[in-house]
């Protein structure tokens, strides 16, 4: 009896329906030569652009030599250039780094290390930060019931604490902040005793749950509560990080230093890996053997990560993020300012958001559906999210994108807004 073919799962939704075969910079193409301008960036990994040049010469030069060197096993000489380089953009020390394959990899070791660190249980997250999928991460995430829906029990020791989302709590940021960091301190007292708590794990600007930015008076409260109490801070940097928010690091708009910082997405233009950091004196307080991983710190992915590095310096690709973000939140908050379906524009540098809502002022998830069909039959990719039924447009071009590029891309989502406004 013949089988029939295998087929990609059901439960894995694409956002587009293209199936790309090329990508060039800024531009993939499908299987009829099509070209689209690509503001999802692989969900804002390929900072560098599509396949940019020098990252593939790294990469095929190191598949020539090694391509697999169980770092369990051995060393290699990406994975040990690639830490010292990392080690270099850490904040203050944070010189000790394990590499793994995804973000939520690197959030599962580092609960675990801030857990056998402090020998306390308990972990606070924030409301609506994404920290992965694997159950560790997932308990720790809050971005939207679909991720957690029809698999609890889910880990235990987590405690989930307010988040100062303004447009979210319909507050200013003062006060939004103010109410935060009183509902942390009532956590304190109430649900997780200092003593028995090992961190705080939250996103500088939260993702999934729509470009959130925190605030410093916010950020700079959890530092000091922190050190009141023996917490360790960790940044899950994993979609803020690697020059997306117009800083090198998400934190540093709030000139606040972690104990824990967490990366993927950008860290090497689309090839597996992530990556935990932290201090020598804490990382050396976990267990031994606690950290591991067959693939983690592959030595092509690493290789590919090393030339990234490269093209951020070359290209000054930090510095166009910042640049062209102002450019594209200018015109955003334009667009916002001339249509009501527009309910909010956030964010920072090249990762903004805009929420879409109906006439009655409630998250319009349909209507963003509807754009980000018109975008792709003019030839734009884009992704939405929020739990809302996916109610926030994301803009999440690569770091490479230039002025004409985001007039152009804001352009056709102008055409893409007008032409979904009925149903």
């Amino acid at each position: 009896m013949a089988h029939e073919p295998g087929h990609i799962t059901p439960l894995m939704k694409q956002s587009s329906g293209i199936t790309a075969t090329r990508g060039e910079g800024m531009y993939l193409f499908d299987e009829s030569g099509k070209r689209y301008m690509d503001f999802s960036s692989g969900i804002g990994v390929t900072g560098t652009g599509h396949c940019h040049p020098k990252v593939v010469a790294a990469a095929q030069k190191q598949v020539e030599t090694l391509i697999h060197g169980q770092y369990a096993i051995m060393k290699h000489p990406p994975m040990k250039e690639l830490a010292e380089k990392l080690g270099e953009r850490m904040p203050d020390d944070l010189n000790s780094i394990f590499f793994s394959n995804a973000g939520t990899e690197a959030v599962e070791a580092s609960i675990r290390l801030v857990r056998q660190a402090t020998g306390r249980p308990n972990i606070i997250t924030f409301q609506g930060c994404f920290h992965g999928r694997t159950m560790g991460s997932l308990s720790t995430t809050t971005s939207s019931v679909g991720l957690r829906a029809g698999v609890a029990p889910l880990m235990g020791g987590v405690v989930v604490a307010p988040f100062p989302n303004t447009y979210r709590l319909r507050m200013d940021e003062k006060t939004a902040t103010e109410f935060c960091l009183r509902e942390l301190d009532n956590i304190l007292h109430t649900q997780s005793a200092p003593q028995e708590t090992a961190a705080m794990i939250i996103e500088p600007i939260q993702g999934e749950s729509g470009y959130v930015p925190a605030n410093t008076a916010f950020m700079q409260g959890l530092r000091e509560i922190c050190d009141r109490h023996g917490i360790l801070l960790v940044m899950d940097e994993v979609q803020s990080g690697y020059g997306r928010s117009g800083l090198f690091w998400g934190h540093q708009h709030y000139d606040v230093t972690p104990d824990v910082v967490i990366t993927a997405k950008g860290l090497a233009s689309g090839f597996p890996l992530s990556a935990m950091a932290a201090r020598r004196e804490v990382m050396e307080k976990g267990w031994p053997g606690s950290q591991g991983g067959t693939y983690g710190g592959n030595a092509v992915a690493c290789a590919a990560a090393l030339a990234t590095l490269e093209v951020f310096d070359d290209e000054g690709l930090v510095d166009n993020a910042a640049t062209q973000g102002a450019r594209l939140r200018k015109q955003l908050d334009q667009l916002k300012a001339e249509n009501p379906a527009i309910g909010d524009v956030r964010g920072e540098g090249l990762m903004l958001g805009t929420e879409m809502v109906d006439a009655d002022g409630n998250p319009d998830g349909q209507r963003a559906m509807r754009i980000l069909q018109e975008a792709e039959k003019r030839g734009l990719l884009m992704i939405r999210c929020g739990a809302y039924g996916g109610q926030i447009v994301r803009w999440l071009p690569p770091l490479i994108v230039n002025g004409e590029q985001i007039d152009e891309g804001v352009s056709i989502f102008a055409e893409a807004l007008n032409a979904s406004a009925q149903g």
